[in-house]
């Protein structure tokens, strides 16, 4: 296209291509020479589907209305398992298991109660899974490990006592059981404990705590042979370790992440491969590759790292399997053939043929954090299409993206909501603040008791950092983030004065209403990133409003449990009331996150409208945003 002068450029990518190609793959299983995955349809109400993937051919597994998705820990994860053709699956809407078997895809359910399950385990006639029970008078769940008889979906408590369970694993013998379990105020990635014990096919005898504790986590038991692995950071890095008849070792001393954060059941990052190999995803400074791990050796080498990113990894017969994430194109499942080292694509989305002059591709900045010391990282997208939207020729407007958590982290894969911005010739940084994960436990650490400040100290500096090199224009800067990353948003409107404008996506505006609301999962992790009941008070934006003097967009789904829709709700009224323009977006039955297409579709364009609004930028087709308070603007 032709405008104001600025010569030929391609049309920046608009909000059909972001929900056409937001269609998702996750929890990889492979039984046989079948392969399984669940992809996420935002076309169909952000249901997702089990796929039965053979000889080149998929088909769908759990037809609507089922919808195979857990809500332990209101996270979920591990909503599936199989074996020898069968596949059983907790049901999203009534958190009930059922089965399905590949040959005539008939639905049948195995439990028939009000509890949630997770993580489930095929253990001969029975699963084994993590249940979590809500009493109706009861002040918290109970999560407990359990044995759920396929033929009656009767469930037997195998273990119980502790406030979390996760990752029960039977070893190939069907003798032992590992799992983990941990307490509050424990995350999973504060502490954990690997436990084995005895299994006689209906319970549990003899357990021996393995590793872990109260400032180790351990991630992912894995059987091989009879080698218990996991991940375990003592080190101060998820490292490979094993336990055998000699005990613990480390089977890898290394200064990078072989693991990751478990906000979600039963992720997969290695898997064995042979009697003596294991297939791990290793993360340095955040960058990821593959690597093949000689397990009695101690050894590490290279295998593939054509790609941003490697997820749920799965043994297939012919290598590995994984979610890969790519700089340019979308994300998709591939097979990595061990003999030949080729990676074959087996699924991706039908996205749009985009030019690749309109990609925006990240580059890594590290920069001096404003806070202390140490350094912070970020990925930054520069321009790709300023004459669009009228800003070639000009320093571009930037867009500070915080990711939730807050212990999770950025990544480099190709995200359309940040190409919808670069193709109109905005900026983006996506920043990897203090706390997240991929660079180590010290500085997931650093978070600890200083959420609000350092996250939002790590956002400010790489915005100085960015104008300080000439890249952005200082007097246009947004900032957008969602869950965490909201609250890390609003925190940093409202304690500094670096950004214009803010988008809050189901973010947190005041800690002691979270604090008193929140699911269990959470319940004691803001006295972990904040502390006390003063403390709480003292970082609550909606506390500090008289500070915050910059519009502000707000997008909330009615459904949220983990971030209630009271949090938007108090931060409007107390913006609107004191004159600021507010935008307050309601999306109907949405939870935390939004994960139907039209929904979708109209958050990128509402917030791009909102702070093409506030900028005073002359857009075409912006959207219609009712905003409170539009005085203010001009």
């Amino acid at each position: 296209m032709t405008r104001r002068g600025y010569g030929t450029w391609p049309s920046p990518i608009d909000a059909e291509v972001v929900t056409a190609a937001s269609r998702g793959y996750g929890a990889l299983a492979a039984d046989g020479d079948a392969l399984y995955w669940i992809e996420s349809r935002p076309e169909e109400g952000g249901r997702g589907t089990l796929i039965h993937h053979r000889d080149g051919r998929s088909t769908e597994l759990t037809p609507v209305p089922f919808n195979p998705r857990s809500s332990v820990h209101e996270y979920g994860g591990g909503a599936y398992c199989i074996a020898e053709g069968t596949a059983y699956f907790v049901d999203f809407a009534d958190q009930d298991i059922y089965a399905v078997a590949v040959t005539d895809r008939r639905v049948q359910r195995i439990t028939n109660d009000s509890d949630r399950y997770a993580d489930l385990t095929v253990a001969g006639d029975a699963l084994l899974a993590v249940r979590e029970r809500h009493p109706p008078d009861a002040a918290e769940p109970d999560n407990e490990l359990v044995r759920v008889d396929i033929a009656t979906g009767i469930a037997t408590v195998l273990h119980a006592g502790h406030d979390f369970y996760a990752a029960p694993r039977l070893d190939d013998g069907a003798r032992r059981v590992a799992f983990l379990v941990w307490d509050h105020p424990n995350m999973p990635w504060d502490g954990t404990q690997l436990v084995v014990a005895e299994y006689d096919g209906k319970g549990l005898r003899g357990e021996t705590v393995v590793a872990g504790g109260a400032t180790e986590s351990i991630v992912q038991p894995v059987w091989h042979g009879e080698r218990l692995l996991f991940a375990s950071d003592l080190s101060g890095y998820w490292n490979l370790h094993a336990y055998d008849q000699s005990g613990v070792y480390c089977v890898l001393a290394d200064d990078a992440e072989y693991a990751g954060p478990a906000w979600q059941f039963a992720a997969s990052y290695f898997v064995p491969v042979g009697p003596g190999h294991v297939v791990a995803r290793r993360v340095e400074d955040a960058q990821s590759t593959l690597v093949v791990i000689d397990v009695d050796q101690g050894l590490a080498s290279p295998l593939h790292d054509g790609c941003c990113s490697y997820a749920a990894l799965t043994r297939t017969p012919a290598g590995v399997a994984f979610v890969a994430g790519y700089p340019n194109q979308p994300g998709r499942v591939e097979e990595l053939k061990l003999d030949s080292r080729t990676a074959l694509s087996v699924a991706m989305p039908d996205a749009h043929r985009i030019p690749t002059g309109v990609i925006s591709v990240a580059e890594t900045i590290t920069f001096p954090s404003t806070h202390d010391a140490s350094e912070a990282h970020a990925y930054f997208y520069p321009p790709r299409n300023g004459a669009h939207d009228g800003l070639a020729g000009e320093l571009p407007p930037l867009l500070i993206t915080t990711h939730g958590g807050p212990t999770s982290s950025a990544s480099p894969d190709l995200n359309w909501n940040v190409q919808y911005y670069t193709s109109r010739g905005w900026a983006v940084a996506d920043v990897n603040y203090g706390g997240s994960t991929g660079y180590g436990r010290d500085y997931r650490m650093r978070l600890n008791g200083r959420w609000g400040y350092l996250d939002v100290a790590d956002c400010v500096a790489c915005v100085r950092h960015l104008v300080a090199a000439g890249r952005v224009d200082p007097a246009r800067v947004a900032i957008r983030g969602g869950s965490a990353g909201g609250y890390t948003t609003l925190a940093a409107l409202a304690f500094t004065d670096v950004f214009r404008a803010g988008a809050s996506h189901y973010g947190v505006g005041d800690l002691v209403a979270l604090d008193r609301d929140t699911h269990k999962f959470e319940s004691r992790y803001l006295g972990t990133l904040v502390g006390d009941a003063d403390a709480l008070r003292e970082r609550s934006p909606v506390n500090h409003v008289d500070r915050l003097n910059c519009p502000v967009i707000f997008f909330q789904g009615t459904e949220d449990r983990i971030v209630p829709p009271n949090q938007a709700e108090a931060m409007r009224d107390a913006l609107v009331g004191k004159g600021i323009p507010v935008a307050h977006e309601i999306f109907e039955g949405e939870g935390h996150g939004f994960r139907r297409a039209e929904n979708r579709r109209r958050v990128i364009e509402a917030e791009y409208a909102f702070f093409a609004r506030v900028f005073g930028i002359d857009a075409p087709g912006l959207v219609d945003v009712a905003i409170a308070n539009t005085s203010a603007l001009s």
